[in-house]
């Protein structure tokens, strides 16, 4: 299948994709409370356990748009 799109847009995505996760994880003060809380579990820990499965997400993401065929 050919690659459609602009290349260097392609990278910009794969870049915010890549950084994304580690950016919602590493501002600590965006989570740091107690509320809301979900089924009793604090927001601090499920925001964090909400992204284990976004990281994969966007990882997939990521590599489905890099250039696979060089």
């Amino acid at each position: 299948m050919a690659r459609t799109g602009h290349p260097r847009l392609r990278r910009v995505a794969v870049a915010l994709l890549l950084l994304a996760p580690a950016a919602a994880l590493l501002w600590v003060p965006l989570y740091a409370g107690a509320g809301p809380r979900l089924a009793g579990t604090p927001f601090f820990y499920w925001y964090q356990l909400a992204w284990v499965p976004g990281c994969g997400l966007c990882l997939l993401a990521a590599y489905a748009l890099t250039d696979r065929h060089r």
